[in-house]
């Protein structure tokens, strides 16, 4: 007799058969962000469910937008989101790396070396890797504009922004160091301080930084002035209208003199909450909640602009922005709780009006206003600038920074083969696959830039075993050059991340020697259709299962 263990259409892959599934898998994810490494590398073009058009060679933007299906595949989608959240760069390169570990321990696997010693083998390069970055690497001053411009610049260069690297990179570094706090010796940068607001139309040299903060919402009243100068900010998160009780209530009216004295009360309550504000000589009221029409009115009277249903996040950004401190209860509202900033204005953008709050002194919270030809732009200008405010805040976090243009990965794949003839047993082969895959970067930038892959791979081995380590190859000028002298520096953490990231998903995937996929739903349970799910036959509400008392009615 036989057994079964597993549902009726569930299936299994067992053995040798399961590693080449996965790898096979892994291998095709790789392949399709290939091509886009590097200054050279192509865009993609990716549609939608719903028709929508994405067009960018961004490695963690291309993996999300294909709904991989695959569960291996997946692990390797996860390591591009993982990288792009932890570091901000390095989403192509992780991919395409993890894809190059996996084909060199096929090769391993099809001569019979058993995947653990595989896996041991890389783990102990991997540790190998990250020191002979060190060894590379140079300690910067954490807070030197030039270097992080540098460092903006660099990551912007694989972009559709390249050409407007310079504007953007100087945006990046002033907001990045404007929200920069000193903790002891060391920086700490929240990028949520930094706001990031985008509009199609003009061109990218269009874009600039505010000193403040850029709220998407209209005044509520058009009494309201829309300009004022040396604003006295108040930032409320309560509503600025008559709230309902929490308890049911009725109120019974019998004659005209009731319903005028009910009115009268409920203005008076509106013009004490206004007027508890005036006393603080706010001429600006910024509110998370609503404001009253009648509300609306005394202010407008007073001169005063309002702005209504604000975000929480924008709130928070508002008061670090201002200085001001975000008042629950109008009574406990203060002169010094007041923000201040230079000038607040209404301008049109385009077809909609945005409140701009800015000239703040010293504000920690700040505005990058993107613009773009088209809305396709705007969404692959704020993609790269997204990379490049977290490899900003990655080097004035940790400041130390490597060479770009495949450099450090010949260095540290040259150290690695010398150390694993030190290395006993199979996990030698190991090593030197490992060291192998590290290669696969400048192969690629080279191969993207229209150059020889295997003379540019040699030429880089034998400039870097004369002692030049900064040198890589400058795919712009389609040569080996010195990428110090080019200003393609990249920060450690990012190298370190994808080299972890990669080989971490890599020996995950090879440790899996059996895949167990359960059956599939098969839809709605029989006499479910006609209906919404679980009714049962009857197409009336959820749960109703035909009903049993009303047999002769269905």
């Amino acid at each position: 007799m036989p057994v079964v263990l597993l549902k009726d259409g569930a299936s299994e892959t067992k053995g040798r058969d399961a590693q080449k599934n996965n790898i096979q898998a892994a291998k095709i994810v790789a392949e399709i962000v290939h091509s886009s490494l590097g200054p050279r590398g192509m865009d993609k073009m990716l549609v939608d469910s719903l028709g929508d058009v994405t067009i960018t060679n961004d490695g963690a933007t291309i993996l999300k937008e294909i709904d991989v299906q695959h569960p291996a595949a997946k692990m390797l989608v996860e390591i591009s989101k993982t990288t792009d959240n932890e570091v901000g760069d390095g989403t192509t390169s992780v991919v395409v790396l993890a894809g190059a570990l996996l084909e060199n321990a096929e090769s391993l696997i099809s001569q019979d070396v058993h995947p653990t010693i595989i896996v041991d083998g890389y783990r102990k390069a991997t540790k190998k890797a990250k020191e002979c970055l060190l060894e590379i690497a140079e300690t910067v001053t954490a807070d030197d504009k030039a270097i992080l411009s540098k460092v903006a610049r660099t990551s912007m260069q694989t972009k559709l922004v390249r050409k407007d690297s310079d504007l953007l990179s100087d945006m990046v570094v002033s907001a990045v160091t404007s929200v920069a706090r000193k903790d002891g010796k060391r920086f700490a940068v929240d990028v949520d301080d930094i706001k990031v607001e985008k509009k199609a139309g003009g061109s990218v040299k269009d874009s600039s930084i505010i000193q403040g903060i850029v709220l998407d919402k209209e005044i509520v009243n058009n009494s309201m002035p829309e300009r004022i100068n040396n604003a006295k900010i108040a930032l409320i998160n309560s509503p600025l209208e008559i709230t309902k009780t929490e308890t049911d209530a009725k109120i019974n009216i019998s004659n005209p003199q009731q319903l005028r004295s009910f009115l009268n009360e409920e203005h008076r309550m509106l013009k004490g909450m206004v007027d508890t504000i005036l006393e603080t000589e706010a001429n600006v009221v910024l509110c998370q909640k609503g404001i009253d029409d009648m509300a609306q009115h005394y202010l407008a009277k007073a001169g005063v602009l309002a702005v209504r249903r604000i975000k929480e996040s924008d709130l928070a950004k508002l008061a670090r922005a201002t200085g001001a401190k975000i008042t629950t209860n109008l009574n406990d509202l203060r002169p010094k709780d007041l923000g201040t900033a230079e000038l607040v204005e209404q301008r049109k953008i385009e077809e909609d009006k945005w409140v701009f709050v800015e000239g703040c002194k010293q504000p920690k919270a700040v505005t990058l206003l993107l613009r773009g030809g088209s809305q396709r732009v705007v969404d692959e200008v704020e993609r790269s600038v997204h990379d490049a405010i977290m490899v900003v805040r990655d080097v004035m976090e940790e400041p130390t920074v490597v060479a770009g243009g495949g450099a450090p990965e010949t260095y540290v794949s040259t150290k690695i083969r010398t150390w694993a003839k030190s290395l006993v047993g199979r996990e030698q082969l190991a090593a030197e696959k490992f060291a192998d895959a590290l290669e696969v970067i400048p192969l690629t930038l080279a191969e993207n830039a229209g150059m020889d892959p295997i003379d540019t791979l040699t030429a880089l081995r034998s400039k870097q075993n004369k002692g030049e380590k900064w040198t890589g190859i400058d795919v712009m000028a389609a040569q080996i050059a010195d990428m110090k002298a080019s200003d393609i520096v990249e920060p450690l953490s990012v190298k370190n991340q994808v080299v972890s990231a990669a080989s971490e998903a890599a020996c995950m995937i090879l440790r899996i020697d059996d895949v167990v996929a359960a059956a599939k739903s098969a839809g709605p349970p029989p006499g479910a259709e006609g209906g919404m799910p679980g009714m049962g036959g009857m197409g009336g509400m959820p749960g109703m299962g035909g009903m049993p008392d009303m047999g002769g009615m269905m």
